[in-house]
């Protein structure tokens, strides 16, 4: 029995993501060594949810799980492995990339820049460009509604697709439908890698169109028919929560090239603004009292707007316990703040309570 009181989690919350070694592997529960808050276990139905994941992992390995209970049965932290399946599913994903090894995915939706695919549970997009001849929307004068209606036929249906972007950190996983993508012979595609290097260079800007919008970014295509990712982080300064509130496929957009890697184009919109942080320097110091808009409360705190596209963090660690967090921080309303850290070139600032507010 794991004897770790609950006084002791202070700083650990139902649906937190914890790391740990697994040190037992029963016939229906998986144990977990979580220091210094004790011991986790896996049981019941999360348990039998990941079964297939249970088959490729032994004692010893580390795994990332979810707290759902911090005392469940005989004082232990029941957790949620569904996230160890989803890392498992990504690094899947990145093997069946390098062997350019086809998989079949159901078509879950459609926009007019392309199709959301659903593999193995996790959503990936399928760009127009990359479907194959015989599933191109063929529409007369590029009518891009006509593109959609002809593209909407096939949701519901699977198709065969190679893995041709995996980044499990910006949650991007691009499929395309091409016999040469799916081809085991890099060979055939390295004249076209050498066109996109040379033809896109780091720092060029562009003016494109909107062809698809996802929920991790935007794809705008470019001259010489390339398609670039203008990921959800690179569009504004500003926090940016739903990408089809700002643009529709279509729409006109200024671009820089921000990184240019084998077929992969890498753009930013925010890169050609004024940077704030670059317009701040100088502007706050340690012991500043500031006006801030709590935008974001987690785990680790209380994310803060002190002026446009400048967001500071309120971390937990300045609250007396979770509940007290709970209590001070309430989202978007405006607090006083005093600046801890600001440092303009890494684009970092902390922020804690003035200590009368303690």
């Amino acid at each position: 029995m794991n004897d770790k009181k609950i006084d002791e989690l202070e700083f650990l919350n139902v649906g937190d993501s914890v790391e740990g070694r697994i040190i037992g592997i029963e016939k229906n529960s998986l144990y977990v060594d979580l220091p210094p808050y004790g011991t986790g276990i896996i049981f019941g139905k999360e348990f039998l949810i990941i079964k297939d994941v249970i088959r490729k992992i032994n004692v010893g390995d580390n795994i990332t799980a979810k707290i759902i209970d911090l005392e469940g049965e005989d004082g232990y932290i029941e957790l949620s492995l569904r996230e160890a399946r989803a890392a498992i599913v990504w690094k899947e994903a990145e093997e069946l990339m390098k062997k350019k090894t086809q998989v079949s995915a159901l078509i879950k939706d459609a926009n007019k820049g392309g199709l959301m695919v659903v593999w193995q549970g996790t959503t990936g997009f399928l760009p127009v460009s990359k479907l194959s001849e015989k599933n191109y929307p063929k529409v007369s004068g590029g009518d891009k509604n006509a593109i959609l209606s002809e593209l909407k036929r096939f949701v519901g249906e699977r198709m065969d697709l190679v893995v041709i972007t995996v980044d499990r950190e910006e949650e991007k996983l691009i499929f395309s439908e091409k016999l040469e993508d799916a081809s085991s012979d890099r060979k055939s595609s390295s004249s076209e890698n050498i066109d996109v290097i040379k033809t896109y260079s780091v720092g060029d800007e562009f003016e494109g169109e909107v062809a698809g919008i996802v929920e991790f970014g935007i794809f705008v295509k470019l001259p010489e028919g390339k398609e670039g990712l203008v990921h959800i982080s690179e569009i504004s300064w500003s926090l940016v929560d739903d990408v089809k509130k700002l643009y529709q496929v279509g729409d006109s957009v200024k671009v820089k090239v921000i990184e240019v890697d084998r077929e992969k184009v890498s753009l930013s919109i925010k890169a050609l603004l004024v940077n704030p942080w670059q317009e701040a320097e100088g502007k706050y110091k340690k012991g500043d009292l500031v006006d801030a808009i709590v935008i974001k409360l987690s785990s680790h705190g209380a994310l803060v707007s002190v002026q446009e596209g400048i967001y500071g963090l309120v971390h937990i660690s300045e609250f007396e316990n979770p509940e007290d967090f709970k209590e001070k921080m309430k989202l978007g309303k405006s607090y006083n703040l005093q600046v801890n850290v600001f440092d303009s070139k890494s684009e970092k600032m902390t922020l804690v309570l003035p200590k009368v507010e303690k």
